[in-house]
């Protein structure tokens, strides 16, 4: 689980152009958005892009990027979805 996390980290990274930004510097429950790393919604749709190329993985639902990418570690998300 940590290698995916750390592979999330730096295609977030990578997606964004986040030039200043280490993999260390993403805390996993951090939020990602506003007063965490700081991103928008726009920086959503990019995520979701990412999700939908390197993963394939469709979000069905656009506006649903900041709930999604809450954090790098969405324990909630991801317990909602089992």
């Amino acid at each position: 689980m940590d290698a995916l996390i750390d592979k999330l980290k730096e295609e977030i990274i990578e997606q964004l152009n986040l030039e200043d930004v280490k993999k260390e510097d993403i805390d996993n429950d951090a939020p990602l958005f506003g007063s965490g790393l700081g991103l928008d919604s726009i920086d959503a749709l990019e995520l979701i892009v990412l999700l939908e190329k390197n993963h394939g993985i469709k979000v069905a639902n656009p506006q649903d990027g900041k709930k999604i990418f809450e954090s790098v570690h969405n324990k909630h998300h991801i317990q909602e979805q089992k």
